[in-house]
């Protein structure tokens, strides 16, 4: 039995092996990818990013208690920063999430960024898709909250909730484009600091600054995450949010968009890979010091490259 069929069959280490290939970038991964493909595109994925200390990890557990009291089946995909030593997540997300890891309807899964923009890992798309096919309904997918960066997450995630808390000491942080333009739902957490009234009322007035008059108007929700207050109006709203994104047809833009993107970003990869396979240092090198000499310039030298795979390729 190949690894796809051991998704398939609801094998959890079949599951994690097949992530770990994923983030290797094992070219058997994405064999298995493939085969996978026509199981997914069932589970509602959710986003949640956030500044650092926001309580975004608190927020992920109890929300994914929320849906298991529910009868739904919960995957959770972390990304956190990378070890310098290891190549490894670091503050991993299970050590937070212990008595999660205990219940058979939840998949965890701590991955580092291994130096990739954007809040998220490169093989984070290819572990939610794993967990979509796995069969999992929810797929919380939290980025490792590097600040305004982190707008990559709407291109995964169907609702995007932006974890915000009071007293962060910049107050024109929530006016800014970027990140605060991508939330479908705003949470302000450790809301029984002072000041979460007036963060409160400056994300709204953020919202209030779109020229555009959106049909899905984001609300913003207060919770004290680590008591479990909120987390079911929270529940509520991404609920909510899901409905409007199916009965506006928004949900297959979305899709179409979100492939669109991976697309892209596969035939870079690949062409990545077949240029790393397939030219060797020397000629690197030599392209190197040729360009350092200004023999060549850049452009050049990169048309060069691709005048070679061309060769190859055909």
């Amino acid at each position: 039995m190949d690894l796809a069929e051991r998704v398939l069959s609801g094998d959890k280490r079949g599951v994690a092996r097949l992530i770990s290939l994923i983030e290797s970038e094992d070219d058997e991964a994405y064999v298995q990818l493939g085969k996978l493909h026509s199981h997914t595109g069932n589970a509602h994925i959710i986003g949640i990013t956030g500044p650092p200390g926001s309580g975004k990890s608190t927020i992920v557990d109890k929300l994914a208690k929320a849906y298991r009291e529910i009868g739904k089946t919960v995957g959770i995909v972390a990304v956190d920063p990378t070890s310098p030593f290891t190549g490894g997540a670091i503050l991993g997300d299970r050590i937070r999430m212990t008595d999660l890891t205990l219940d058979p309807g939840v998949f965890i899964r701590s991955m580092g960024t291994r130096g990739h923009l954007g809040g998220l890992s490169r093989a984070a798309s290819g572990a939610v898709r794993v967990l979509d096919a796995f069969g999992m309904d929810i797929i919380i997918l939290e980025t490792v909250g590097a600040g305004q960066s982190e707008v990559e997450i709407v291109s995964h995630a169907h609702t995007t909730i932006i974890v915000e808390m009071p007293g962060l000491g910049d107050e024109i942080q929530t006016i800014k484009a970027g990140i605060m333009e991508i939330g479908d739902i705003f949470i302000i957490n450790k809301a029984d600091r002072e000041g979460a009234d007036k963060t409160s009322m400056e994300i709204q007035a953020m919202l209030g600054l779109n020229p555009n008059k959106p049909e899905w108007v984001p609300p913003i929700i207060q919770t004290i995450a680590r008591k479990g207050k909120g987390v079911d109006a929270v529940v509520e709203k991404i609920e909510d949010h899901y409905k409007y994104l199916k009965d506006s047809g928004m949900f297959e833009k979305m899709i179409e968009q979100g492939i669109r993107e991976e697309l892209d970003i596969q035939i870079k990869s690949q062409l990545g890979r077949i240029i790393k396979n397939n030219i060797d240092d020397k000629t690197l090198e030599k392209l190197v010091k040729d360009i350092i000499d200004k023999n060549i310039d850049p452009y050049s030298a990169a048309k060069f490259v691709l005048k070679d795979i061309e060769d190859i390729l055909n």
